[in-house]
């Protein structure tokens, strides 16, 4: 699994290095503009810093579920993918107020920190910028030497697939709000902010340029999406509370600081005495959120046994993604079909 995923990776990371050369010599940008090469610069930085690239990973091997080929069309289709997890990336860490991401600063931090004195210009840039790499993303699909049918189903697939992750951060802020938010409230914000455009539509590209409807298999796809996407978020939520801050490249104290009211924070809340969840309540939101505070909140969640909870549920429910997966026998090729059954456990167990 783990040279899989990694031939994935270094493919991508030329195919993209290649891309972003390609779009500097290319780029329709006023001559005497400084700030529009800039903008270039900070989006090939995030997008080239790392990440796990397994929306590549899964738009490649979704084709090889049909054909063993190396399909023309696929390459563009993992530049479309990338290039909008980037504006995810950029718009996320302006809501969320995060200076790093990937190991480095984000984009917003660039930007405020080559503007300190004009915090306007510095928002301004870093939403310009994600709206840029929003455009790219469209732009490489309807660029790409392909059928027009195929390069407009291509279209369509990732504007729905932005269109709901934007509502998912949209009802993500909505769950915030104080109280203890339901578990199906979690699970929809998962499906519609992370699901849908991690798992669902690179897995529909790939059938799609392999020749495959995706609409034909529209309900097993969409389970295994949600299946993988909610075991995915509760690992992410589960680091944000009891990870370890230089294995994730993200404060413990994010979370608690902006009152993310996340899966672990739900489960501890619920699990919390009376007066345990007033310390919790407290600390959520609070600018001044603490590294102390946090492991208080530790302490409370290891009594109640959060932590243990929060392994078993995203393991069962990566379990029942492999279980989906496990059914698309014998309609697709075997060797794909068991990379989608593995790759939802061996993600748990290698994050935690």
């Amino acid at each position: 699994m783990q040279d899989r995923i990694a031939y994935y990776q270094r493919h991508f990371s030329d195919l993209f290095g290649r891309y972003f050369e390609d779009l500097r010599n290319d780029f329709d940008g006023p001559e005497l503009s400084r700030f529009t090469p800039r903008c270039l610069d900070l989006l090939q930085e995030l997008s080239l810093r790392g990440g796990k690239r397994q929306r590549v990973a899964f738009m490649y091997e979704a084709a090889r579920l049909v054909t063993g080929e190396h399909l023309p069309g696929l390459d563009e289709a993992a530049l479309s993918i990338e290039l909008l997890q980037t504006h995810l990336l950029v718009h996320d860490d302006i809501i969320d107020d995060a200076p790093t991401r990937r190991g480095g600063p984000s984009t917003y931090y660039a930007y405020r920190a080559e503007f300190p004195d004009q915090p306007q210009t510095a928002l301004g840039l870093a939403l310009l910028a994600g709206d840029l790499a929003a455009f790219l993303s469209l732009q490489v699909l309807l660029d790409a030497d392909l059928p027009l049918a195929l390069r407009t189903g291509m279209v369509d697939l990732q504007t729905r697939a932005a269109a709901a992750t934007f509502v998912g951060q949209i009802f993500d802020l909505e769950r915030d709000f104080p109280g203890i938010p339901s578990e199906e409230m979690l699970h929809s914000v998962s499906d519609y902010k992370a699901s849908r455009s991690s798992a669902l539509a690179p897995v529909q590209l790939g059938l799609l340029v392999a020749g495959e409807d995706p609409a034909q298999h529209a309900e097993t796809l969409s389970r295994y999406a949600l299946m993988f996407g909610i075991s995915g978020q509760m690992c992410d939520d589960y680091l944000s509370l009891f990870g370890d801050e230089a294995v994730t490249g993200k404060p413990n104290t994010a979370d608690i600081r902006d009152g993310r009211r996340t899966y672990a924070v739900r489960a501890l809340l619920a699990a919390a005495s009376e007066t345990e969840r007033a310390v919790v309540e407290s600390v959520l939101g609070s600018p001044d959120c603490t590294n102390e505070d946090v492991n208080k909140l530790r302490e409370i969640a290891s009594r109640h046994g959060v932590d243990r909870q929060l392994r078993s549920d995203m393991h069962r429910y990566a379990e029942l993604a492999c279980k989906e997966a496990a059914g698309w026998r014998p309609r697709w090729r075997e060797e794909a079909v068991a990379f989608f059954e593995r790759v939802p456990v061996w993600g748990v167990e290698r994050t935690l």
